[in-house]
């Protein structure tokens, strides 16, 4: 039986929110820096007894704890993740939209929504925090890191119920943009009706036959004989949906790293290829506000770059 979630959390340390690790009711570790190093080992134990010394790891009342502290079986520690090398995006984010509920964003590519991985204060959320001082900042959606584009966040946890029923029930419009190979065999506008599932191949969604689950309305605006410029409405919101559907239609997204071919990860410490970003962008979303009534549309001001020659 899972346990409740702990009704305390330390505020964000430099936009990076706390995280909390459960301690199992397991004697095998006699000091608290032993199990942290085994539970997450991207530190070892003399830099988790580092960090403890600094006061860096609190028991769940808040207080800091001893470079020395003992397992305490069932208790909850709380801790900021930090990682060595992150690489920094330079890019920037512009604030569309801000009110006592809302905050609308226009996020660039490259950059992740939340701590995550290799990322911990180069994230959206993060850069906003610091920025906005906002520390109830929750994301209602995501985006992708490689997808640039509208995202929404809730500043009061009160609120967030009801902005993010409104995506659970799909009563928001989402519509996204991107740049793909010229396909003149497109019957414009078209539906792509599939059911898509997780494949064998690391981080890739798949085709499969059965009951479609997902769908994407998709329409060319314009092309120059070799690639072209794509609306793309999408009526479900299934991972990697308009990347699969592209792909399944014969126009895989350019600066694409995932489909059709996983790239491999740049190496710890060492960025991306900044030069070329998934040519895909959340260019529209709006709703009916849950709360006031009104309706709410926001549009980015980003635009996709088409091939040279």
């Amino acid at each position: 039986m899972s346990r409740p979630r702990p009704a305390w959390r330390p505020a964000p340390r430099h936009g990076v929110p706390a995280s909390c690790v459960a301690l199992p009711h397991d004697q095998r570790w006699p000091r608290l820096s032993a199990f942290l190093a085994w539970r997450l080992p991207v530190l070892d134990e003399p830099q988790w007894q580092a960090r403890l010394a600094a006061g860096e790891v609190l028991d769940e009342r808040g207080v800091a704890l001893a470079m020395d502290a003992a397992y305490r079986p069932g208790e909850r520690v709380w801790y900021w993740r930090e990682v060595d090398g992150e690489v920094d995006i330079p890019f920037t984010e512009d604030v569309l939209h801000l009110d006592e509920r809302l905050v609308v964003v226009d996020k660039p590519h490259f950059l992740p929504m939340a701590p995550v991985g290799r990322y911990a204060r180069h994230t959206l959320l993060a850069r906003l925090q610091r920025r906005l001082g906002l520390t109830d900042l929750t994301p209602l959606h995501r985006l992708d890191r490689e997808t640039a584009g509208v995202v929404v966040f809730s500043r009061r946890p009160e609120d967030r119920n009801a902005y993010q029923a409104l995506f659970r029930e799909r009563q928001v419009q989402k519509v996204y943009e991107a740049l793909a190979p010229y396909r003149p065999e497109l019957v414009s506008p078209l539906q792509r009706r599939s059911r898509l599932e997780p494949s064998d191949r690391r981080m890739q969604m798949h085709e499969v036959p059965g009951e479609p689950n997902a769908e994407t309305g998709v329409e060319m605006l314009s092309n120059d004989g070799v690639h072209a410029h794509y609306r793309l409405t999408p009526h479900t919101g299934k991972t990697h949906q308009l990347r699969v559907h592209m792909l399944a239609l014969g126009a895989p997204l350019l600066g694409d790293s995932v489909y059709p071919v996983l790239q491999p990860e740049p190496a710890p410490g060492q960025a991306p290829d900044f030069s070329r970003p998934l040519q895909l962008l959340a260019r529209r979303l709006a709703f009916t506000d849950p709360i006031t009534g009104q309706a709410l549309a926001f549009e980015s001001q980003r635009r996709l770059v088409w091939p040279a020659g």
